[in-house]
């Protein structure tokens, strides 16, 4: 299936489609479903299944698994940016008597709480969610395994926890939440807590012989936060779209790009995966994905997504193992770059209201010690400083209203970069959290930290 307006080329799709009928036939799934968003919408999608003429479509509902977690942090992004909670609220604060300590509202979303893992006995996947009916139940004895703040370690009860939270401090269920201030809002209609037809089934495929056996569909309970969702191809891409772009509806673009920022340490063994609020960061050669897997017995399901290319693939499998649909996600969104790379946009110059005299006079080279930078405009007033030869640290900077700008990504993140002007109004260097840059490399006179030698340049 694609759109008019960003159909993709005959050989993508069929490298596309080759990609999901591979992934079916080594993964045993009974079907498999993948789908790619592009510009506003799904561009395409594919799918196979072991029944001749029944073949599943992006408007099968699939069980998603974790990529729930994604939905639930979104919630509680929600409630921060309404000034509801602070993200280094202690949990605690607005959900008393948990026992996990101080543990905060950004540990939890990032996973680095310190909390177990799983509920106590019996594994709360294949067994009804009334077996576990209050908090307690999920938490156990010992909830707490690791010093909070240390270490990722991945924690269904967490998300748990942040369900809880957000039932606490909006005063509806967390099923209701979802529905009015996300789904609604973006057109998830067939993203629901419970299966709508048509759907697929769970199966568990047998490791050693072609036979399958049904899995059971339990109703989560209070662990619904962490894994209850059922959804489609088509809803993934729409909410991948807005992962990558925001909607002032539900979560403003500033908002969902810090969710995609890494809160912690990599998980111990995989260097290259990070986690933000919500979301799995996965740097790669090609560049960075941002997403999140899911699986539950019978379901796997994978969604990543390329913010710089514009790109969601989703993948969707009903086996309880086998199909590695996260690498199929990555694999389309890889697919697509590589065949059809998104076009730049058109050069323009800014607009007049933004060109500002003083500002351009401080555009061209400058000088920390002796390593060159060159400072240019950008967008409103903001600025990007970046290094003019070999190694250094670029980074881009906002305005602020006052009066110099902070810096938005790097080594400068949260910094602070001024002008500093001689008692006669000229400038007489750059403040950028207390590293000088000069317009010459140690030119006398000029605010060098330490001086310069009265000796000046010398030859050998």
């Amino acid at each position: 299936m694609t759109s008019a307006s960003e159909a993709l080329l005959p050989t993508t799709e069929r490298s596309l489609l080759h990609r999901v009928a591979r992934a079916q036939s080594e993964g045993r799934a009974p079907s498999f479903v993948g789908a790619v968003a592009r510009g506003g919408g799904m561009v395409w999608s594919g799918s196979r299944s072991c029944v001749d003429g029944h073949a599943p479509d992006a408007d099968t509902q699939y069980r998603i698994g974790s990529i729930t977690k994604v939905f639930t942090a979104v919630l509680v992004l929600r409630l921060r940016d309404e000034g509801l909670l602070g993200l280094d609220d202690p949990l605690e604060k607005h959900l008393p008597g948990t026992g996990v300590g101080e543990a905060t509202v950004a540990q939890l979303l990032g996973h680095t709480a310190g909390l177990a893992a799983e509920t106590p006995s019996p594994w709360w996947e294949r067994t009804p969610g009334s077996s576990r009916p209050a908090l307690p139940d999920v938490l156990g004895d010992a909830p707490v395994l690791h010093p909070a703040g240390r270490s990722f370690h991945y924690s269904n009860p967490g998300y748990t926890l942040l369900g809880s939270l957000v039932e606490a401090v909006r005063g509806v269920s967390w099923e209701e939440a979802l529905r009015t201030e996300v789904l609604e809002p973006l057109g998830l209609d067939r993203t629901t807590v419970d299966p709508v037809a048509p759907h697929a089934s769970g199966w568990a495929v047998h490791p050693w012989a072609d036979v399958m056996l049904p899995e059971p569909s339990e109703d989560l309970g209070v662990m619904a936060p962490a894994g209850q969702l059922w959804s489609t191809a088509a809803d993934l891409c729409r909410f991948g779209l807005f992962l990558a772009e925001g909607d002032d509806r539900v979560l403003s673009a500033a908002s969902v790009a810090e969710m995609r920022v890494p809160v912690g340490p990599p998980a111990v063994g995989d260097p290259g995966m990070g986690y933000g609020l919500g979301l799995q960061v996965a740097h790669q050669e090609g560049g960075t994905l941002i997403g999140h897997g899911g699986s539950l017995p019978g379901f796997v399901a994978g969604i990543w997504i390329d913010v710089e290319e514009g790109l969601v693939g989703v993948a969707l499998a009903n086996a309880t193992s086998g199909p590695a649909t996260g690498v199929v996600a990555a694999d389309l969104v890889r697919i697509v770059a590589e065949a059809e790379p998104r076009l730049p946009e058109p050069w323009r110059p800014l607009p007049a209201a933004e060109v500002d005299q003083e500002l351009l006079e401080l555009t061209g080279p400058w000088y920390w010690g002796t390593y060159s930078y060159g400072l240019r405009i950008g967008a409103e007033r903001g600025v990007v400083l970046e290094p003019l030869k070999g190694a250094g640290r670029r980074a881009r900077f906002r305005a602020l209203p006052g009066g110099g700008w902070v810096g938005l990504d790097g080594y400068y993140a949260g910094e602070t970069l001024r002008v500093v002007r001689r008692p006669d109004g000229g400038v007489s260097h750059l403040d950028l959290g207390s590293f000088v840059f000069t317009r010459e490399p140690y030119e006398p006179g000029d605010a060098v930290p330490g001086g310069t030698d009265a000796g000046g340049w010398r030859g050998l």
